[in-house]
């Protein structure tokens, strides 16, 4: 399925440059129509039932009269104008890949429950990190894991769900949305998720991919349970990634457990001090209550990682039926980039590939 896509400017050399770069790059994606005449270009939206209408502010549209499915922005000369008469606007001088997204962005609001991009997702592998300790590094770990993958050639998506976590701690990438507007697709239920989750992610220059925190922290305490199940479906099911690496929180009540549930490995860190290793181990043996009688569970799925270990002061925990990984030492005075760096490189990551 393609979005069909108008554009009207006067500007023809930049019409010209715009439409070759969407025709050679996004050829399977957009249906891209280009016009200067604006009377010509109205028309047209009915006769070919445009999705998504662009057009210079230098004309004046009567967004009243567009149909109903069309979605409209304003392409504004600088990224400094934040709307043009009330509509929404894209500035035309930045990369095409930005203005792209940003069309996703119109057309999955408009379209709704429409099925769009999604593909099968079965190849997807999901590997969720908790902290059950706290303080004891899971996001770096994480962060860490997903540019090991990345380093190997598979396409990974980092998704941060921590109610305070944020991805942009370890990657950084450029784009205009973030958390907050995947959370408020999420809650509207009125939109296309496949396509507002593309126009939404970044890419670092590890290769990973990842959504930018949300500016406030409130708006992930908005996040449920029932809703990032549907976000994580929504991801698996568009068939884009190799491996979606999730940071949640850590707690044992059933919404909690029925997420983890859609994971393939759930790797839990510790750094091997006496507070870490009880917490884990009463944390594992009270799973093991919660889940004696269940179908599926999710402690066979479970992996331990030590962080941050100290030969002096660590200790392996006892054999409580969980397996261990692997591990990395402190890296004293090291920014979070080189942490990164050097646990990438770890060969347990080997194990949960």
């Amino acid at each position: 399925m393609k979005i069909k896509l108008a554009i009207l400017e006067k500007d023809s050399e930049y019409l010209n440059h715009i439409v070759s770069f969407f025709n050679t790059k996004y050829s399977d994606k957009l249906e891209t129509y280009s016009f200067t005449d604006y009377e010509k270009a109205i028309t047209n939206l009915s006769n070919v039932r445009i999705d998504v209408f662009i057009a210079s502010d230098e004309f004046s549209v009567n967004v009243d009269k567009l149909p109903r499915y069309c979605g409209f922005a304003y392409l504004v000369d600088t990224p400094d104008i934040e709307n043009v008469n009330d509509q929404r606007v894209i500035c035309k001088y930045q990369k095409v890949d930005l203005i792209y997204k940003q069309i996703l962005s119109i057309y999955a609001e408009k379209a709704g429950s429409i099925s769009g991009l999604k593909l099968d997702g079965e190849n997807t592998r999901i590997v969720a990190f908790n902290s059950v300790s706290g303080g004891t590094g899971a996001s770096t770990v994480a962060a860490s894991y997903s540019v090991y993958l990345a380093s190997k050639g598979k396409k990974v998506l980092y998704l941060n769900l921590e109610k305070f976590g944020t991805s942009d701690a370890f990657f950084s990438g450029e784009g205009q949305f973030n958390m907050s507007d995947i959370i408020f697709a999420l809650k509207s239920k009125k939109t296309n998720m496949s396509l507002k989750l593309e126009s939404c992610v970044r890419q670092d220059i590890s290769g990973v991919h990842f959504y930018s925190h949300s500016p406030l922290a409130l708006d992930m305490l908005e996040l449920n349970c029932e809703e990032m199940v549907r976000l994580v479906s929504e991801l698996k099911l568009m068939g884009s990634y190799d491996y979606l690496v999730i940071d949640s929180d850590f707690s044992l009540d059933k919404q909690t457990r029925n997420f983890l549930s859609m994971a393939h490995f759930i790797i839990w860190v510790g750094d091997g001090s006496e507070i870490s290793n009880e917490k884990i181990t009463r944390a594992y043996e009270a799973l093991a209550i919660l889940e004696n009688n269940a179908d599926a569970p999710i402690i066979n799925r479970i992996m331990l990682i030590y962080n941050k270990f100290s030969n002096k002061t660590g200790k392996s925990i006892g054999d409580i039926g969980l397996k261990s990984i692997g591990g990395a030492p402190r890296y004293e005075h090291a920014t979070t980039a080189q942490v990164i760096e050097q646990l990438s490189k770890k060969e347990m990551f080997d194990k949960i590939i």
